[in-house]
């Protein structure tokens, strides 16, 4: 990896990252990159880039023409409308079924992976939260719900319910986790959180004020964990519920910390866990 410039100085020779969304404001991870650039002495920048979905196929068109660009990590509503632009997947994306990277290559083609759910159960684990065993509730089935809930599963969740505002998708969902991880028993079934150990908002509910709870929380209590994804703001009223009512809270933050490192090999050191397969 190059050797990173003085701190806060980009040149001609520092590798650039984007962070693709639809909105962008809310997007902090970009400055939690910039600091693990620094920190590990990698010469690389991150910033957001704001892209709308009409925009998407052109985006991802001229992504690898810009040859300074490592590639972007994908965020809301993209994750699974990136995957057919994309020439391969690794058979984690595959699986899953979305992407929250992309890593441009020399020979100008895009390689996706998704690194959201070993990320979400890492950051459980650093906060002492073991998977194996757990009840587990999720509220959405999405990109980073995909990604979670087969994390999850594969961490060896006895019983994981799955909640959407679409039954259908929860439903495929379940399905799907419960055949590639069969020792999970998964279900799709309603966002209500009494009797599960862990219960996981995966939905973007919380991001702005005045959005309804994603699940009902009138059934937290200790030792329940309580976990999300939304980063901003840091502390959401999901959260905030579950804090209120005793029970151990994970911030969305957690999730992106342990993919930071995963993030660098899979961009810069183009290293894949399991070969790429073609989209």
């Amino acid at each position: 990896m190059a050797q990173a410039a003085a701190p806060g100085r980009i040149t001609g020779k520092t590798r650039i990252m984007f962070i693709l969304g639809d909105p962008v404001a809310h997007i902090v991870g970009t400055a939690l990159f910039n600091e693990h650039f620094r920190e590990i002495g990698l010469d690389a920048a991150a910033s957001p880039i704001h892209i709308a979905a009409a925009d998407l196929a052109l985006f991802l068109d001229a992504l690898p023409k810009m040859r300074n660009v490592a590639g972007t990590g994908v965020t809301i509503p993209h994750k699974i409308a990136v995957v057919p632009h994309l020439d391969r997947l690794t058979p984690r994306a595959r699986r899953i079924g979305a992407v929250n990277f992309v890593r441009c290559e020399a020979n100008g083609t895009l390689v996706g992976d998704n690194l959201d759910g070993i990320g979400f159960v890492a950051g459980l684990a650093r906060n002492g939260i073991a998977v194996a065993g757990k009840r587990v509730l999720q509220a959405g089935a999405g990109g980073v719900g995909r990604a979670i809930a087969f994390a999850v599963a594969e961490a060896g969740a006895a019983h994981q319910v799955i909640a959407n505002r679409t039954p259908d998708k929860a439903r495929a969902l379940a399905e799907e986790v419960g055949m590639a991880f069969p020792a999970c028993r998964c279900a799709p079934g309603p966002a209500r959180s009494k009797g599960f150990d862990i219960v996981v908002n995966a939905t973007s509910l919380g991001m702005h004020a005045g959005d309804r709870l994603p699940i009902d929380t009138t059934g937290l209590a200790p030792p329940c964990t309580v976990a999300e994804v939304v980063m901003t703001p840091e502390i959401i009223p999901l959260l905030a519920e579950g804090r209120s009512r005793k029970c151990t809270i994970i911030g969305g933050k957690e999730m992106l910390l342990e993919q930071l490192q995963l993030a660098v090999e899979f961009l810069f050191v183009k290293r894949t866990i399991g070969a790429a397969e073609p989209s």
